[in-house]
This record gives structure tokens, sequence and C-alpha cells, in this order.
């Protein structure tokens, strides 16, 4: 599984504050893997503040 700070690289770009879909979306132009574009369309769709907010919600799926 992508660690946190390994799917950062892939939300370059990401116009915060910004919603679950706009997340996957950008993760998906930046090259990220089937693997990270799933487990980001399970995080909960709400806004979020800045990468460090994605960070946390992936930490807590690992």
């Amino acid at each position: 599984m992508t660690t946190a700070t390994e799917a950062q690289k892939f939300l370059k770009g990401v116009d915060y504050p910004a919603d679950r879909s706009a997340i996957v979306k950008k993760a998906r132009e930046n090259g990220a893997d089937e693997s990270l574009v799933r487990t980001l369309e399970k995080i909960p769709d709400r806004q979020y503040s800045g990468p460090n907010a994605i960070s946390k919600e992936l930490s807590e799926k690992s």
C-alpha cells in the first residue's frame, strides 16, 4: 500500500480546500497508480484544507 508520504507527490497542484473528487482527479492526472486512486476514493467526502489533512486520513486507513 502507498504511504501517505509517497501519495503527496501525486497530489501536487491540488487547489485547496479540495473535496475528494478533486483530489482523486488530480492524483489520476499526476499518474497515481490504481491502488492509490482506490484508497483516495475511500477517504471521507469532505473538504480538505491541505495535504496534511489528506495524509492524516491515509495514515488512519493503513
